[in-house]
């Protein structure tokens, strides 16, 4: 005797509402600070590493963890351009305490 099929609830999701914002981002609790910093800040940084921008490791401008900087948001919504901009990542440590980790902001393939 072969076995009956699962009997699955069809039920549909609700469509979205026309004209609702999309689920506001929620940074998890997980997810190390980002700091996004200006081109000042930035250069200076750079001087004190004594490392060209390109030996750094990369960050897509729109990868989530930048959203956990409130400045971001509102430097994108502004149009600024963001590539070639550090971002500081504050990850806790059992050892340093604090470890500081710094990307470089790339383009996405799909930014203009």
């Amino acid at each position: 005797m072969t076995p009956s099929p699962s009997r699955r609830s069809r039920a549909k999701t609700p469509a979205p509402k026309p004209g609702a914002s999309p689920r506001p981002f929620v940074a998890h609790h997980l997810a190390p600070p980002h700091e996004v910093l200006s081109e000042e800040e930035s250069r200076r940084t750079l001087e004190t590493l004594g490392t060209p921008p390109e030996r750094l490791p990369k960050i897509l401008a729109t990868d989530p963890g930048l959203k956990t900087d409130p400045k971001y948001e509102a430097m994108r919504a502004a149009g600024e351009n963001l590539a070639g901009r550090l971002v500081r990542i504050r990850r806790p440590s059992a050892t340093a305490g604090t470890a500081i980790a710094y990307r470089l902001i790339t383009r996405s393939s799909g930014e203009d």
